[in-house]
């Protein structure tokens, strides 16, 4: 019986790719980011429809949310899926000190 899942291509840093992510949770971030994609095409469908600031603040401050929930899984799996084998394989050094960028990148604020 052959396997019709896909190989998929790594890019960047073999032991942190996104490929060592367990398909639900990859599933799991999409369809999150599916639903946030389609809800900032609802805000700007309601910016240029001239709706009132304030539906558009509440809307805008949700994807906000949302999106927040996406990094806070995403970096929950990376450190799971990524960041422990690779300290676990004589890495650790390295994968932490990766790991300890991206949350300053996730924290970061602008």
């Amino acid at each position: 019986m052959k396997s019709t899942a896909k190989k998929r291509s790594i890019v960047g840093r073999a032991e942190s790719s996104a490929a060592n992510l367990p398909e639900v949770v990859r599933r799991d971030l999409d369809a999150r980011l599916a639903r946030i994609e389609g809800h900032v095409s609802a805000i700007r469908r309601m910016l240029s429809s001239g709706d009132d600031c304030d539906s558009l603040l509440v809307q805008a401050s949700a994807v906000r949310s949302a999106l927040n929930g996406v990094l806070v899984g995403l970096m929950e799996a990376h450190l799971e899926s990524c960041v422990v084998p690779s300290a676990r394989s004589g890495k650790s050094d390295e994968a932490l000190g990766r790991f300890r960028q991206a949350l300053e990148t996730v924290l970061k604020r602008s």
